[in-house]
């Protein structure tokens, strides 16, 4: 399953693979890049059609949190992992803490956190077993929930565009179609709700819309029908591939924006068709990064206000990529991978020069670029 051209089609230092009987555990760990410090992603848990296909999600995400951590100017790698199973009837305690050990025998180099099909629980099980783990509760000296600080993000990223789009920031009266109702939509729908958005939502999970519906008011839609909506703005905050051949010519909107991973599902041909139909795509990993930013938080001590802060910077961050994206008329993702790409190689001329020290050395420290 797992050969050399594969790992280093991406560029990857290292990949895992985890396995025991006992606890049912099948699990990918891939740490893409640590030239900015140790690799920092969350544990995704899901039920994949074949090995082959969680290697290739923990691949393409691992390596999005390397370009996430160093355009958002945090002074992390990229890093995911993934457990192959399903979530809802197959985790358990035994599960966890036997992966946390596999995590603990890398000795820092990963840590990780909460992703899809994950929780806070599950991280305490992980951290029973090792120190590198964030996204654990707030009792425990954790953050707790990351949710909130990754929509604000999305939310002022979504507003950067907006600006860049149409000369303000204000998305009072605008039509947005959000796709997905789980925790970052919802706490996003609430912030666009509460600026007088017009908002159409959907879900393949009809109690989540409901529980949404508790909180704002939007039109529901069916979930194949979400890219037919004439909106200004269209929202993924589902699972990632969304942006296709076929759903790129249902869309009826001017931006995309939205809390999903890898939501082209061929970054170079779907960024394309997007600029040929006009759309302003946010990256997905620059406007998404709230989350990095809030669980990277817990390793200087949380605090929700200084990350929400930090995650404000979103805006400034995507409205400059716009901007290097519309000069040198390159698609949006390729401006932002040439930002992060820059600054890795700036770091890692610093760390050939520092050859000789730990790399890792005093790093927890100084997480966020001065």
């Amino acid at each position: 399953m797992i050969s050399f051209e594969s790992i280093e089609e991406y560029g990857h230092e290292q990949v895992i693979i985890c396995s025991n009987k006992e606890a049912g555990l099948k699990a990918i760990i891939a740490i893409h890049n640590t030239t900015l410090g140790p690799a920092l992603g969350g544990t995704r848990m899901w039920n994949y059609t074949s090995d082959k296909a969680a290697l290739k999600d923990v691949l393409r995400l691992s390596r999005g949190m390397t370009y996430k951590a160093a355009v958002s100017g945090l002074n992390l790698g990229g890093g995911k992992a993934v457990i192959i199973g399903d979530s809802s009837t197959q985790k358990n305690e035994l599960l966890f803490r036997t992966f946390g050990r596999f995590i603990e025998g890398l000795a820092g180099r990963y840590i990780t956190a909460e992703d899809v099909g994950t929780s806070v629980k599950d991280m305490e099980y992980v951290r029973m077993e090792t120190k590198y783990v964030t996204g654990i509760s707030k009792s425990l000296g954790g953050s707790g929930d990351p949710s909130p600080v990754t929509a604000y993000g999305v939310y002022m990223g979504m507003k950067a565009c907006a600006k860049f789009k149409w000369g303000s920031d204000s998305l009072s009266g605008k039509k947005i179609a959000v796709q997905g109702a789980g925790s970052v939509a919802s706490y996003l729908c609430q912030h666009l709700f509460k600026e007088g958005a017009e908002l159409f939502v959907t879900d393949i999970n009809e109690l989540r819309i409901k529980h949404l519906l508790e909180t704002i008011k939007a039109k529901v839609i069916d979930p194949e029908e979400i890219y037919n909506v004439d909106s200004d703005i269209f929202s993924p905050n589902a699972l990632g591939g969304i942006l296709n051949d076929k759903t790129i010519k249902k869309l009826k909107c001017e931006i995309v924006a939205g809390g999903a991973n890898n939501q082209l599902e061929k970054e170079t041909e779907h960024g394309s068709a997007l600029i040929e139909k006009n759309i302003l795509y946010a990256p997905d990993y620059v406007i998404n990064a709230g989350g990095l930013i809030n669980v990277a938080s817990e390793l200087e001590g949380y605090n929700q206000e200084r990350a929400l802060k930090h995650a404000e910077n979103i805006f400034d961050v995507i409205y400059r990529i716009l901007g290097i994206s519309s000069k040198g008329n390159i698609p949006t993702y390729e401006a932002s991978n040439k930002i992060a790409e820059e600054r890795l190689r700036q770091i890692s001329g610093i760390n050939k020069i520092y050859a000789g020290s730990s790399r890792f050395s005093g790093r927890f420290g100084y997480l966020f670029q001065r």
